[in-house]
């Protein structure tokens, strides 16, 4: 049924293409007459943000839009001007970002706009760089942000339903909302202001759960849209993954292939726009890797823009750093590492170079998918082109789309017998010239390495401090406290203890067998001890929060105390009535005593919110000083370390590995850069995350680290190392088209920049750096991956000459395919199409 149900899809959205092209024919004719190659719409006011079926009109001109997602908070603001910097040179022309309702105001009415949650300066900066920005105002963000961007105190508001027709809730959204347009209003931070703004959004993929509030969930969309509308921010408002999305709000599509998936504007007179391309997925502790490959994502892309839309958005382009305990419920510390841009900065190759090349290819078919009218056409069973040709005009672009995903297809467009590798989309500017295809990379490629740092692991030495289990503590209650009420999200911890006697006939008689503590949890985890003694840990996961733990435990007659010391992993972030989330223990019972199984959940239960070293701030320089350190043992539970080191040499990204730790956080200076959780393995057998951002801006001459580890873990083998993609690489066959970057269009037609288009491989080192090894060079059938390259069945031995020829001592070089010749006694390959495979160091 797979292949008749895609034929389907396919027939379907072919069939609203066709449909959209009679209906505006018309129309683009006449902004044909009265308008331009680029962009420019005759009528339209020079300052401001208007709309129609075929795109948005910005200050008078439609645009193409290439966003990509950057969190202000999820990096230092000392970094945020490369980020926004290498979007551009990225083809990036706009960037969005939500905004963090719990990070602007954690307390009710008092807010927050400093460092990292400076909005107006980060918006500010896009403006700089001359982007646009796109401000996802929410309030609820999800995000796998803390609470979904919530403030905790949202949940202690009598009588409120999140995102419900419920007034408290509506109260507070209204106010927050209000307060944030009016901001960026006051700054003069919208396009007709003359800013950088271009989009708005309320809300967020609120269709997911609107059911479960029925018509509750109904007026609120309906209200949610007038109140945005109501704001005066004279920009276009979306809502994304809304299909009833109010007029004139726009309802826009999230996904991985929104050009397949998405089932429309739900007015036509509202453009296609993609608020979410997903350049990985996020992950939770105890995921195995990530991946999306750069192929996969230039062919969404190419698809969607073939398909009327007009606007992507990278979610994310750099995804960043869930510092302190800014990460929702098991979300690891490091955040879309996948994305285009990593989790340090770095551009990841060659998923930002390909993309690059697709937003050049893209960009030269300005004119066509402006005011052409497209037309599909069936070129075999699973091949067709969508043409967009521009009425009396010889304005053209095709694309020629191969949805065999296991087979390479022959098609003859126009005359020409065209290569269409399996699974993708080549791009025709002029529908004659072949300037990209989403499958075949001409972009280099890159692997990034960790490399302990000599100065800071030099002289690194620890003291730790164990923090003791308490007894009998105050803050009674019959039953253990619900967890998220009891931390109020200002901890990970609380701490719950009580105490019973036994008598010499409760215990087993038998020496065999012992009592077991059984506690049945809502999450996230617990750690348990016995009479002072640990008796271990359990937790739950992402998918199923819930748990129970077991042990068998040391019970002695006389008077026996038990603390268990609950912990979350963050607040949820998504789904229906998240006010009614709950966590922490709701059962404890002791098996095995000779008197039966004893139920001790309503024995009264003494609280305590936090543990003491985070109430003595041990994290901090003076806070440190209030205990006793000594020299660490062979690690054990509830353990504070602390360290000194000199910050690393050079200016590359800094992280610390944590091998050997098991749970916990890590703390540089006082500045807590997250949550590690090394001994929850994946179905892999390793940690989701090993190595963590310590950004720049933390770092003195000498440097203070603190880490707090719950279980186990051992210092010993933990190391800071610097961080760098100085490994490049390039892999090209001779069928590969040229780069779109080759090409310019000149009085509406196309042109190549220079003489010579024979494929060729490109290396550029990143910063000031310089090629100073050829470290692999293969012209034949080479296979792998960059710094995992390997020699297949034939190659020319003087590949490896001809590269250090072009390439040694300089900081880029290309090498032609063509100057590199087998002889007929070497080459095993005659029939083959050849490809150049070359990894070089940079430094």
């Amino acid at each position: 049924m797979v292949e008749p149900r895609r034929l389907l899809v396919i027939f379907f959205l072919s069939t609203l293409l066709i449909a959209y092209s009679n209906a505006n024919v018309e129309e683009i004719q006449k902004g044909t007459e009265e308008g331009d190659e680029e962009g420019k719409v005759g009528g339209q006011k020079a300052h401001g943000v208007t709309y129609d079926a075929r795109s948005l009109i910005i200050n008078g001109k439609r645009e193409l839009l290439f966003s990509g997602a950057i969190h202000y908070p999820r990096s230092t603001p000392d970094m945020w001007p490369d980020l926004i910097k290498k979007a551009k040179q990225g083809g990036i022309n706009t960037i969005e970002t939500y905004v963090f309702w719990n990070g602007h105001e954690p307390v009710e009415g008092q807010y927050n706009f400093e460092g990292e949650f400076d909005l107006v300066k980060f918006i500010k900066l896009i403006h700089e760089h001359k982007l646009y920005a796109v401000v996802r105002v929410g309030p609820f963000i999800q995000a796998e942000w803390n609470h979904g961007g919530l403030p905790y105190w949202l949940r202690e508001v009598p009588g409120i339903i999140f995102r419900s027709d419920n007034e408290p809730f509506k109260k507070h959204m209204k106010r927050f909302v209000t307060m944030i347009v009016d901001k960026l209003k006051q700054e003069k931070l919208f396009a007709p202001q003359g800013g950088p703004i271009i989009l708005a959004q309320i809300e967020n993929e609120y269709n997911t759960i609107q059911r479960a509030f029925r018509e509750k969930g109904d007026s609120y969309v309906q209200w949610a849209g007038k109140l945005a509308l109501s704001l005066n921010a004279n920009v276009p408002w979306i809502m994304c993954k809304q299909r009833d999305a109010p007029d004139p709000v726009i309802n826009t599509c999230n996904g991985r292939h929104c050009g397949d998936t998405f089932y429309g504007p739900n007015k036509r007179n509202k453009p296609a726009l993609w608020t979410e391309n997903w350049t990985a997925q996020y992950r939770v502790f105890g995921d195995p890797p990530s991946q999306r490959s750069a192929e996969d994502l230039a062919y969404s892309v190419a698809r969607f823009f073939s398909k009327n839309g007009s606007m992507v958005n990278y979610y994310m382009y750099y995804g960043g750093t869930n510092f302190g305990r800014t990460s929702a419920s098991f979300t690891t510390t490091r955040y879309y590492d996948e994305a285009p841009l990593d989790e340090f900065g770095l551009q990841r190759e060659p998923k930002w170079g390909h993309l690059k090349d697709v937003h050049r290819a893209l960009s030269l078919c300005k004119r066509a998918l402006f005011w052409g009218v497209p037309t599909t056409l069936k070129l075999g069973p699973d091949q067709q082109a969508i043409v967009w040709q521009q009425p009396g005009t010889s304005a053209c672009a095709a694309f020629l789309a191969n949805n065999n995903t296991r087979l390479a297809q022959h098609v003859n467009f126009r005359g020409q017998d065209i290569r269409l590798p399996a699974r993708s989309i080549s791009v025709l500017p002029d529908c004659k010239t072949v300037v990209f295809n989403t499958q075949l990379v001409t972009t280099q490629h890159n692997s990034r390495n960790f490399v302990r740092s000599e100065i800071a692991n030099k002289n690194f030495n620890w003291e730790m401090y164990r923090e003791v289990p308490p007894v009998g503590l105050g803050f009674k209650f019959d039953v253990p406290r619900e967890l998220f009420h009891l931390t109020k999200d200002t901890t990970d911890y609380a701490w719950y203890t009580t105490s019973l006697k036994l008598g010499r006939r409760d215990l087993p008689m038998k020496k065999n067998v012992s009592p077991v503590l059984r506690v049945a949890s809502l999450g996230h985890g617990i750690h348990a001890y016995v009479n002072g003694e640990y008796a271990g840990s359990a937790h739950g996961s992402k998918i199923e929060k819930s748990f129970v733990f077991q042990r068998a435990v040391s019970l002695k007659e006389g008077e026996n105390h038990i603390a268990l010391l609950g912990y979350l992993v963050g607040l949820p972030d998504s789904g229906a009535y998240m006010e009614k989330r709950f966590a922490g223990p709701r059962s404890i019972t002791i098996l095995g005593l000779n008197t039966g199984t004893l139920d001790i959940s309503q024995n009264g239960w003494g609280h305590q919110v936090g543990i003491d070293g985070e109430k003595k701030k041990l994290f901090t320089e003076e806070g440190s000083k209030s205990v006793q350190w000594t020299k660490p043992d062979q690690g054990g539970p509830l353990t504070w370390y602390k360290g000194y080191f000199d910050a690393p040499e050079g200016d590359n990204p800094v992280a610390i590995v944590m091998t050997g730790m098991g749970k916990g956080m890590v703390w540089i200076n006082g500045r807590s850069i997250g949550r590690y959780w090394n001994n929850y393995l994946s179905p892999l057998k390793k940690p989701t995350q090993s190595e963590y951002h310590i950004p720049r801006a933390y770092l003195k001459p000498k440097n203070l680290i603190v880490l707090l580890e719950e279980e186990e873990g051992n210092p010993k083998y933990v190391h800071i190392v610097t961080v760098n993609r100085d490994t490049i690489c390039s892999a090209v066959s001779e069928i590969h088209p040229p780069s779109p970057r080759l090409f310019e269009t000149k009085n509406g037609s196309l042109q190549p920049k220079v003489n010579d288009l024979k494929p060729r491989a490109e290396l550029i080192c990143p910063g000031k750096k310089q090629i100073v090894a050829v470290e692999f060079a293969s012209y034949g059938d080479p296979f792998g991956a960059c710094g995992a390259y390997f020699i297949g069945n034939c190659t020319a031995p003087e590949s490896k000459q001809v590269v250090e020829k072009y390439c040694l001592g300089k900081p880029s070089c290309q090498i032609p395919l063509d100057s590199i010749h087998f002889s007929d006694q070497n080459d095993a390959c005659t029939h083959l199409r050849k490809t150049l495979a070359v990894q070089v160091k940079c430094a």
